[in-house]
């Protein structure tokens, strides 16, 4: 199986090339078109801040290839909110995937949200084998609002898609490679996919 990590100078790509090391799959780092689009499974990871993020995207013109991927696809954390419409990180427009705002969430709350929280509402192959309210591993600041393309859920000030799918695209709010053993058969719930 060819695994691509896009590699666009935001990700935490090396806790997500580990992650599949340990589950015997080598995971390629690109920026390149063709390997992009040849992979199998294509993994869009992301860590800092949205604008800036975006900005390195379309420096290499990735912003404009990755909606156009016919293969599963894998957006975490930052990843998942940049496949959103917008964010309200830095007022930018994400690649439209999702047909769903990224919000701030208020003043009630510490923010970022960092460390455990639940996902509920499990709805998706990706979750096979994961229980209600298992424990994921969180850090963020904003949260993608609740649409019909929610497949897991997470309470933190309000209610919020903690995982999101249309088509061969998948985005999740967690760090699957940083939430232990249920976070890894997410991981391979992905490749079986």
């Amino acid at each position: 199986m060819k695994l691509v990590i896009i590699n666009y100078g935001a990700g935490n790509i090396k806790s997500i090339q580990f992650a599949f090391k340990r589950l015997g799959v080598d995971a390629i780092l690109s920026s390149d078109w063709e390997e992009i689009k040849t992979a199998d499974k294509v993994i869009f990871p992301g860590v800092g801040e949205a604008s800036s993020a975006m900005n390195k995207l379309k420096e290499s013109g990735l912003e404009k290839l990755i909606p156009t991927l016919k293969q599963p696809v894998l957006g975490i954390c930052l990843g998942m909110q940049l496949m959103c419409n917008t964010t309200e990180e830095g007022f930018t427009k994400g690649l439209g995937i999702f047909n769903v705002a990224v919000k701030q969430f208020s003043k009630n709350v510490k923010v970022p949200q960092m460390g455990w929280n639940t996902i509920s509402n499990l709805s998706s192959p990706l979750f096979e084998g994961i229980k209600e309210n298992d424990y994921m591993y969180l850090v963020h600041s904003y949260y993608a609002d609740n649409s019909e393309l929610n497949i897991a859920n997470t309470t933190y000030d309000v209610e919020y898609a903690s995982a999101l799918q249309k088509d061969n695209f998948y985005g999740v709010q967690f760090h699957p490679e940083k939430s232990g053993s249920s976070g890894e058969k997410i991981l391979q719930n992905f490749l079986n996919i």
